[in-house]
């Protein structure tokens, strides 16, 4: 096998860096709308069930069905200008959102996100596994992580501040134009690295699905993955609208709030998960999904409690250890992903796996909690019906935990180095 491609350190580092910061912006113009979901349903005339579907299906459909064929376009071109061209598409329709007037135009828009958004995640774990050694593959895959709780937190931040002190419309503008002031020079400085096999020689999409299909552990990783993120994404999404509605809040506060939440439970959570991923699966293959599955179930407990709580003090504290341990699963998942295939089909792996994992949690996380609200709130009202959504909602991270540890016990024999 020839000799695996890495760059010099701090050439790697800056790669990483800039990698980030697109991810950034991935999160921050996906997450956007949660924080602006009380006003924007105000102003559009949406129920739950519409503002829920807005949050995921309408972005996911999309994201989740071209992702592949963008991988597979950046597995056999550029994995950097698929990148950018990615970025420049969802800053461009995140902007639009801003001038929707009614739910289909914003419906609309937000599969325009999605659509952009398909091509910017899987190529990009394909160049940091190219990049980086394996011994050091899942921290680096975890620090490119961060730009989930740190896009999250900045989206909710900048957008309930500026919602707060102008309006939503320019909120939505004001990120995506960020987004696009960012995609010229993120191509001038990340470059393919060499890879182990040219691009041109890329292997056949039947042949990286049949390969997967074949492999138990990918299909317990990928919908262990997916119930995880059903409740993941439908609790990012709906949890600052349980806050508005249930204490004396404005919008400025429950995004710091939310962001707070975020940098703290979540960076805490991912960078955890890199380095137990690294240490314990080095050693045993199996950690790198027993440690998620574990941390899943030890974090639903708590994220009950949490939602449950009559203050927001309480909430916020109750909150910030489940929300690190649910994070855990990042590194050590994706880098799981990355062994199953050898290193041309990586992108498109990548995708197969994110495939089942956004149509799945992105799509209907979000949605089924919005119509579970909507069905509640006759009887308990709009703050409890959401609550009680939620917290039923969260059971998701037991099924998660059981198909991780599932997946734990095939990993070794599934691996390819």
């Amino acid at each position: 096998m020839p000799p695996h491609p890495t760059r010099p350190a701090g050439t790697r580092g800056l790669v990483l860096a800039m990698l980030l910061l697109v991810y950034i912006f991935n999160f921050l113009d996906r997450q956007i709308l949660s924080i602006l979901a009380q006003p924007v349903k105000a102003d559009l005339g949406l129920d739950d069930g519409q503002l829920g579907m807005l949050g995921g299906f309408a972005f996911a459909l999309l994201y989740s069905t071209l992702a592949i064929p963008l991988a597979m376009l950046a597995d056999r071109t550029s994995r950097s200008w698929v990148i950018a061209v990615s970025l420049g598409v969802w800053s461009a329709f995140t902007a639009l959102c801003g001038t929707a007037q009614h739910f289909t135009s914003m419906f609309l828009y937000r599969l325009g996100v999605g659509v952009g958004e398909a091509g910017g995640v899987a190529p990009s774990y394909a160049l940091i596994a190219d990049a980086w050694p394996a011994e050091r593959r899942s921290r680096a895959l975890s620090i490119y992580s961060l730009g989930i709780p740190l896009g999250s937190a900045g989206g909710a931040l900048l957008g309930g501040y500026i919602a707060q002190t102008v309006e939503w419309r320019t909120a939505f503008l004001v990120v995506g134009l960020l987004g696009l002031v960012i995609a010229v020079p993120f191509k001038w400085i990340v470059r393919d690295p060499p890879r182990a096999a040219p691009a041109k020689d890329a292997i056949p999409l039947h042949r990286v699905f049949a390969i997967l299909a074949a492999k138990p552990s990918f299909w317990l990783l990928a919908f262990g993955a997916a119930a995880g993120s059903m409740c993941g994404y439908g609790v990012a999404f709906w949890l600052p609208s349980l806050i508005l509605r249930s204490f004396q809040l404005n919008l400025a506060q429950v995004g710091q709030f939310f962001g707070g939440l975020a940098l703290t439970g979540g960076v805490a959570g991912i960078l955890l998960g890199g380095w137990l991923g690294d240490r314990l699966g080095g050693r045993d293959r199996k950690w790198y999904a027993l440690a998620p599955a574990i941390c899943y179930v030890l974090g639903l407990p708590l994220f009950v409690v949490g939602v449950l709580a009559q203050s927001w003090q309480a909430a916020f504290l109750l909150f910030v250890v489940p929300q690190a341990l649910v994070y855990v699963w990042l590194g050590p998942v994706l880098t799981a992903v990355q062994h199953l295939v050898p290193p041309q089909m990586r992108a498109t792996a990548s995708a197969s796996f994110l495939l089942i994992n956004n149509l799945i949690g992105l799509g209907l996380g979000s949605w089924v909690i919005g119509l579970l609200s909507k069905q509640l709130t006759p009887a308990y009202g709009a703050a409890d019906g959401l609550r009680y959504a939620i917290a039923a909602g969260l059971g998701l991270y037991l099924v998660a935990g059981i198909l991780m540890a599932l997946a734990s016990r095939r990993l070794a024999r599934d691996w390819v180095e």
